[in-house]
């Protein structure tokens, strides 16, 4: 069972249990997102006595939550007893292009440059990380959900304001990668 599980699976594996997530969350009236989960977090700590958008019914997100943990949990158990031990199989044209901005790649899943210790320590790795997690919780705010939620969910409900924050994402993720990116590496 562990061979089955340590292959690589088809593309496609990951749209077909997209796709009955979907159907099963249409069903039952619910959508999809995970930004939700920080909101949730949150009420659940009491930030709803002081802010209004955080005094809701935390309890009606549950099933929320518990896909987060599974995530997590899923995570954990993947890297813990699934990884082979062998090198991220990634194209030559990407380590060619991280090379450039002066990332070596080391094989792993996260390079070791910019989400090891010795970089996350560093004031200049804390900045950069405390930036980025203010400019993702800011943009998810602003958007009204997440990457994950507008484009799984919104895009399946065909809301119009899902289709133009993921054009957003996609614009946002084209500048940050070629123009911003070698600027911050």
């Amino acid at each position: 069972m562990l061979d089955l599980l340590r292959q690589p699976w088809p593309w496609y594996t990951s749209g077909i249990a997209i796709a009955t997530i979907m159907v099963l969350l249409l069903f039952f009236g619910k959508s999809f997102g995970f930004s939700t989960n920080l909101r949730t977090i949150c009420t659940i700590a009491g930030a709803g006595k002081r802010v209004k958008l955080f005094d809701f019914d935390w309890k009606t997100q549950k099933w929320n939550l518990l896909f987060l943990l599974g995530s997590v949990l899923g995570g954990v158990v993947a890297a813990t007893f699934l990884d082979s031990g062998e090198p991220l199989h990634l194209s030559v044209a990407t380590i060619k292009d991280l090379k450039q901005i002066g990332i070596q790649f080391d094989g792993q899943l996260n390079p070791a440059q910019i989400f090891g210790p010795d970089f996350i320590s560093s004031p200049y790795g804390i900045f950069i990380l405390l930036l980025g997690g203010i400019l993702v919780g800011f943009g998810a705010r602003y958007a009204g959900g997440c990457t994950s939620g507008h484009a799984i969910s919104g895009l399946s409900n065909l809301q119009l304001p899902s289709l133009i924050s993921v054009v957003g994402f996609f614009t946002g993720g084209l500048v940050m990668t070629h123009f911003l990116l070698p600027l911050i590496f």
